[in-house]
């Protein structure tokens, strides 16, 4: 779905926030009105794209930062402590 999203067995709504979420992250210099007008086309209200947007830039964010400090992945121990504790408190801080 993420790797295609035009041809994912997907809503229209959500296929056009895909596509829309991949021009921010990898081309923010061509996203413009267009991209805004096909999410709204496709039925997606201002506030969930706002959301979309929202969520999908705390993760560039975050995903930039450690990419440039080199942060290590984790291995499969620590992805399950993690997803544990995700499940207990969510993302809240």
């Amino acid at each position: 779905m993420l790797r295609d999203p035009e041809t994912a067995p997907i809503s229209e709504a959500l296929r056009a926030t895909l596509v829309f979420l991949r021009a921010m992250t990898l081309e923010p210099d061509a996203l413009g009105v267009d991209h805004v007008a096909a999410t709204r086309a496709a039925g997606v209200d201002r506030e969930a794209l706002r959301d979309a947007i929202y969520v999908a830039t705390c993760f560039n964010v975050i995903v930039r930062m450690a990419d440039a400090l080199g942060f290590d992945l984790l291995d499969d121990e620590g992805y399950a402590k993690t997803a544990k504790m995700l499940l207990r408190f969510g993302y809240r801080m």
